[in-house]
């Protein structure tokens, strides 16, 4: 299972044209102290025209970027000299693929294809620079399939979204845990990687015995499929805090244009601070942004029930990635766990400081 994430082929070179960047003087080199770039002082702004190209995905726990996209927030914090370009993407390492390949310069997206997308550049390629959403992830199970304990699940068919990406890592770990293990590795329970809306249809037909799951599909295999949950992910994590959804930026991009990334930066926490304002109409906008780019919106239940299982953020929850990353490792998924400077918090913690908040810590990776 060692590599499972690699890129293909002709995706690999692309990484020394895009993801390197400058020589090592200009390069983004993480202070364990503080978990920002060796350089602290404030990026100078940018009068020159600049194009941001940012991805996210259409899920729920993609909130902030779909709600701040509804509101106008990051074009009017960027400024009129930033060109502001989306584009959605359905699964992790396709959004890694892009940043490599230089199609988007930025991207919501989870710890597990993060962290993948570091190790195969060498640390070369991203850094992490603010967090989105803790939490909203489960494990739901059909009432027949008959599984009240870890134990129950010998035998099952339980699915996750993609092979390695964050919530299959969880569900791996927790069936080693506890015993127990995927038969492709040696244990009994048949874990199914398969597309969400599919693990839906999968879930009614009783096609599968449960699924660790990111919201909204959760709720939507209990409200529309009879599912119970049988594990809130959150139950798992110190304080029940975990990394579901972070900003990365490709290392290059943040090199060549700082004041820029600042900005995605302070929308980030702009966004995060009006929401938590605002929860009810967020909940409308996030569901707007959804339809708009799939073409269905959500039930308001829908929403309103995922939505409790979510906390957005603009901490990154570091220590969880690393933990994620230790996961990682002990299933063969990666060959080691990324030093700090997968992260690059100066920025944010600058913004932080702006508005008179408390700064982020970087906790974890030695």
């Amino acid at each position: 299972m060692k590599k499972v994430f690699s890129l293909p082929l002709l995706v690999l070179p692309l990484i020394l044209l895009v993801g390197c960047g400058g020589d090592d003087e200009k390069s983004t080199t993480s202070n364990p102290a503080t978990g920002g770039s060796s350089g602290s002082a404030s990026p100078a702004g940018e009068s020159g025209p600049v194009t941001l190209r940012l991805g996210y995905f259409p899920n729920i726990t993609h909130a902030t970027p779909l709600v701040g996209l509804q509101r106008g927030t990051y074009q009017e914090v960027l400024g009129p000299n930033v060109t502001l370009e989306t584009k959605t993407f359905n699964a992790g390492p396709a959004a890694i693929e892009a940043l490599f390949a230089g199609a988007i310069d930025a991207t919501y997206i989870g710890p597990n294809p993060s962290i993948n997308g570091y190790t195969q550049s060498d640390g070369e390629a991203l850094r992490i620079v603010a967090g989105a959403t803790s939490g909203g992830a489960l494990l739901v199970v059909r009432p027949e399939a008959g599984i009240k304990e870890a134990k129950d699940l010998d035998g099952k068919k339980i699915a996750s979204p993609q092979l390695g990406n964050t919530q299959d890592v969880a569900l791996r770990k927790y069936l080693l845990d506890n015993g127990l293990g995927a038969r492709e590795s040696g244990g009994n329970v048949n874990v199914i990687p398969a597309q969400n809306p599919d693990t839906l249809n999968l879930f009614k037909q009783g096609d599968i015995d449960g699924a660790w799951v990111p919201e909204p599909w959760a709720t939507r295999l209990i409200q529309e499929a009879g599912g119970e949950v049988f594990l809130n992910e959150k139950d798992l994590w110190p304080d029940g805090k975990f990394v579901t959804t972070h900003l990365i930026v490709s290392t290059r991009f943040l090199e060549e244009h700082p004041a820029t990334v600042k900005k995605l930066v302070q929308a980030n926490v702009e966004i995060t601070q009006w929401i938590g304002d605002h929860p009810a109409e967020a909940q409308q906008l996030a569901n707007k942004g959804i339809e708009n780019a799939t073409g269905a919106a959500l039930t308001p239940a829908v929403i309103e029930a995922a939505w409790k299982n979510l906390e957005i953020t603009y901490d990154p929850i570091t220590s969880s990635l690393f933990g994620s990353a230790e996961s990682a490792r002990a299933l063969g998924f990666i060959d080691e766990v990324p030093g700090p400077d997968i992260y690059s918090l100066d920025l944010l913690n600058q913004v932080l400081a702006e508005k008179g908040i408390a700064p982020v810590k970087l906790e974890g990776g030695g």
